[in-house]
C-alpha cells in the first residue's frame, strides 16, 4: 500500500508519460468518450435505459471476442456486437414492460457466446481481462481513427434527431399522438447507444462502461432539471472522470477504470448531496 502511494505521488513519472504518444492517444480517446457520454447520457437516463447500456456493453464483449478469434480489429468486432445488441433491444423491447426481460434474454445468450469465443482464443486470459476492464493505453492510430469516425457518426445523427428524440423521451404518448415516429426513434437511439458503448468498452471495459455513459448524467440530473444544463454538466463531469482517470492512473500503473469509476462516483455523491428537492429529476 505504501508503495502505491509513493508511485501515485511520483509526478515526474506522470509528466514523462504524458509526453508519450500512446498516452496522448489514450487522452484523445477518453475525451471522445467523455464528449459522447455528456451528450447521449442525459437521454439514456431520461429514457431509463441504464440496463440496456449494461446489456449492450456485454454484447460488445461478444463482438470483440469474436473479432479477436477471427483475427480482425477488436474495435470493429465491438461495434458489430454493440449495434447487433442495440437493434435487438430496440426492436424486441419496444414495449417498456417487456424491455428488461428482452435485455436479460439477449444478454445471457450473448455472454454465453463471448465465453465460447474467449475460450477458443489461445490468448483468452489476457484478452478477457482487457475486454472487461478496458485497455485504453493500447489504442493505436488506426484504433483512434475508428473511434473518431464512430463518434462523428453518433454526434451527427444526434443533431438530426435530437429534438423529436427529446420530445419522445420526455412524453412518448403525446409525441406519438402528434405524429412523432416514437418506435423508429427508439431503434435509432438504441443503435447510437450501441456505437457509444462500443467506444466505452475499449476504454473502461464492459463491466464499467456505465460509469461514463450513465453516472455523469445521473449526477447532473440531481442538481438541475433543465435539459441543456444537464447536458452541459454531464459533459463536464464525463470529461473530468475520463481524462482525470487517465492522468491519475499513469504513475501507479493501475487500470484506468479504477480512477474513472471513482471520480464518477464521487461526483455523483456530491451532486446527490447538493441536489435541490423538487427541481432535480430522480436518477
Amino acid at each position: 500500500m505504501n508503495d502505491f502511494w509513493v508511485r501515485f505521488l511520483d509526478f515526474s513519472t506522470t509528466a514523462d508519460l504524458l509526453s508519450r504518444s500512446f498516452v496522448q492517444h489514450a487522452l484523445i480517446a477518453s475525451a471522445i468518450l467523455g464528449l459522447l457520454a455528456g451528450v447521449i447520457g442525459p437521454l439514456i437516463v431520461s429514457r431509463q435505459m441504464s440496463f440496456a447500456v449494461h446489456g449492450t456493453s456485454e454484447l460488445s464483449v461478444m463482438g470483440a471476442a469474436g473479432g479477436l478469434l477471427l483475427g480482425i480489429s477488436v474495435g470493429v468486432g465491438a461495434i458489430a456486437g454493440s449495434v447487433a445488441a442495440a437493434l435487438l433491444f430496440g426492436i424486441l423491447g419496444a414495449r417498456s414492460r417487456e424491455r428488461d426481460a428482452v435485455i436479460a434474454v439477449i444478454l445471457s445468450f450473448g455472454l454465453g457466446l463471448a465465453v465460447l469465443f474467449l475460450w477458443l482464443n489461445p490468448d483468452r486470459t489476457v484478452n478477457q481481462f482487457a475486454l472487461l476492464v478496458g485497455q485504453v493505453v493500447t489504442v493505436n492510430t488506426a484504433g483512434l481513427q475508428l473511434l473518431i469516425v464512430t463518434a462523428a457518426i453518433v454526434l451527427v445523427a444526434l443533431v438530426v434527431v435530437y429534438r423529436p428524440l427529446l420530445f419522445a423521451s420526455t412524453d412518448p404518448e403525446v409525441a406519438a399522438a402528434r405524429g412523432v415516429p416514437v418506435h423508429f426513434l427508439t431503434v435509432v437511439f438504441a443503435v447510437l447507444v450501441g456505437l457509444a458503448v462500443s467506444i466505452g468498452v475499449q476504454i473502461v471495459g464492459a463491466l464499467l462502461v456505465l460509469s461514463l455513459l450513465v453516472t455523469p448524467a445521473a449526477a447532473a440530473s440531481r442538481v438541475t432539471a433543465d435539459p441543456l444544463k444537464i447536458t452541459l454538466l454531464a459533459l463536464l463531469f464525463a470529461q473530468t472522470a475520463a481524462i482525470g482517470g487517465i492522468i491519475l492512473s499513469l504513475a501507479p500503473g493501475v487500470p484506468v477504470s479504477v480512477f474513472v469509476t471513482s471520480i464518477s462516483f464521487l461526483i455523483y455523491m456530491v451532486c446527490r448531496l447538493l441536489g435541490r428537492r423538487g427541481t432535480a429529476v430522480p436518477a
